[in-house]
């Protein structure tokens, strides 16, 4: 029995115009090492008119570009000290200039704005009855294919509405500071779960008490690398500790800074060809009080690790591995509060059916229960959830994909038991939403795909991506869904 579901006019489409100053070495070191002594043959008189184009070309185009410049330009020190060069005996205008060639602009949603989630906004006040203000994240990626995390801000009307203020014209990267303590055991477990060769590892680990900094790895490693006659392999197998080590940090965007502005952008080694698919929800603590989690997908050169990001107010945020045999596999969300005294998340950890994982801990997930397996042609390849779990008087529904015929992507709802979720209590036997013309032509043909939906004024507000491309909303009567849902 088919739902009625009313699609919004609304769009988001790619927009090249968004871009960042990202580091840029080319060609590699020996190349670099060529390039800065041009740089630095230049007479004072052309270094200041050289910088001073640069930034008439670019200082509109960027918030701080000179900050951005001094930053990479600290990135290339140990080449210019190789240079027999002492960075600290350049100008300031040298410095600045020698990184403005070691920086590129880098179009984040030039290819593709899509796979929405869907929060409220930490700021609730100024609205008028019915109103709420949301915050929508969409997975932005650009050439090379490489994924971020970008952020609109809108109001949903009374009448389910939606209207989004235009983004701002600058775009902001935040400083990535790797200030971290590191508990042994739990690093020890997730380069176990890597399938780290043990004996390299107790090499470094050893050196290290149960507690440890950033700065105490990096100078063990650099130490058992000096101290120990290593091949190529096993020196690349104790830089995996440093790999996992930067998969934990810390961000900070500018206060003046629009929600639209702020990126977050890969930054570790963990994530360097992508951030994917972040799953935003609003978290209830035992207190009463709120935090905003996601969880997503980083993808590097060899691996995949699944990802917590956790923020108050989308100004500052702390970026940590998932840990556990289960926390594996794309496609993880957290349920918005704990059940039965534990922290709640869905998975696929079997790429094909959908998942439960219980843990006392948010950052490690030992056990997982099979809750529900493709059961319809639509869902015969596989299913997933897309999002976390919203909470209603009659159950957790939860929104889902499924995978069927010529590799189409459908959506689906389930009903999930309020206190034990392992438990289906209803479930949509066709899809919620399937491709229509217009959604089916894009990056990736036949794909509708959300990452998270939320409820107001009695409805259903679903985000979701066209064909991997550009992005659009729908929205459902929490009645019609209820009365229409096949009951188990």
């Amino acid at each position: 029995m088919s739902i009625h579901i009313n699609r919004k006019n609304i769009r988001f489409y790619p927009d090249s115009k968004r871009v960042i100053a990202r580091y840029y070495m080319p060609g590699g070191d020996e190349r670099a090492k060529n390039i800065i002594p041009k740089i630095l043959s230049l007479s004072e008189e052309d270094t200041r008119f050289t910088l001073n184009r640069v930034l008439t070309n670019f200082s509109q185009r960027h918030r701080n570009i000179t900050i951005v410049f001094k930053k990479h330009f600290d990135n290339v020190k140990h080449l210019i000290k190789e240079l027999s060069i002492d960075p600290e005996s350049l100008s300031r205008e040298e410095k600045l200039l020698i990184g403005s060639y070691f920086t590129m602009e880098y179009s984040i949603e030039s290819a593709a704005f899509f796979n929405p989630s869907i929060v409220e906004d930490p700021d609730q006040t100024a609205l008028g009855a019915g109103e709420k203000r949301v915050i929508v994240s969409f997975r932005a990626t650009g050439e090379g294919h490489i994924s971020s995390i970008v952020f609109r801000s809108g109001i949903i009307d009374k009448n389910n509405e939606l209207k989004f203020k235009e983004p701002g014209d600058l775009v902001d990267i935040p400083e990535a500071v790797k200030r971290h303590i590191y508990e042994k055991q739990a690093f020890l477990d997730k380069l176990s779960e890597m399938s780290v060769q043990k004996e390299l590892i107790d090499m470094v680990m050893n050196r290290l008490k149960d507690y440890f900094t950033y700065g105490e790895l990096q100078a063990s490693i650099k130490e058992s690398i000096e101290k120990n006659n290593l091949d190529s392999t096993q020196r690349k197998v104790l830089k995996d500790c440093n790999w996992l080590a930067n998969s934990h940090y810390e961000i900070t965007f500018s206060l003046d800074t629009a929600i639209s502005e702020r990126v977050i952008y890969p930054i570790s080694n963990s994530e360097r060809n992508g951030i994917e698919d972040a799953r935003f929800v609003q978290f209830v603590n035992g207190d009463g009080t709120t935090t905003y989690y996601a969880t997503y997908t980083a993808f590097s050169d060899f691996t995949i690790m699944p990802k917590l990001i956790e923020t108050n107010d989308f100004y500052h945020f702390r970026i940590m591995p998932l840990n556990g045999e289960y926390a594996q596999n794309k496609g993880m969300a957290l349920f918005p509060r704990k059940i039965n005294g534990k922290y709640a998340m869905l998975s696929r950890v079997d790429g094909v059916s959908n998942y439960i994982m219980f843990s006392e801990d948010i950052h490690f997930w030992q056990d997982a229960v099979k809750i529900q397996e493709p059961e319809y042609p639509w869902q015969f390849i596989q299913i997933g959830n897309c999002g976390s779990p919203i909470e209603t008087e009659k159950g957790w529904i939860l929104l889902t994909h499924g995978v069927g015929p010529m590799r189409r992507y459908s959506l689906g709802v389930t009903l999930l038991d309020l206190e034990d979720p392992t438990k289906v209590i209803a479930q949509t036997s066709e899809p919620l939403m399937r491709p229509n013309d217009e959604e089916r032509e894009g990056y990736v043909p036949n794909v509708v795909y959300s990452c998270g939906a939320m409820i107001h004024n009695n409805e259903l507000i679903i985000p979701y991506a066209m064909a991997d491309y550009a992005s659009t909303f729908a929205t459902v009567s929490l009645d019609e869904l209820f009365e229409k849902m096949v009951y188990i």
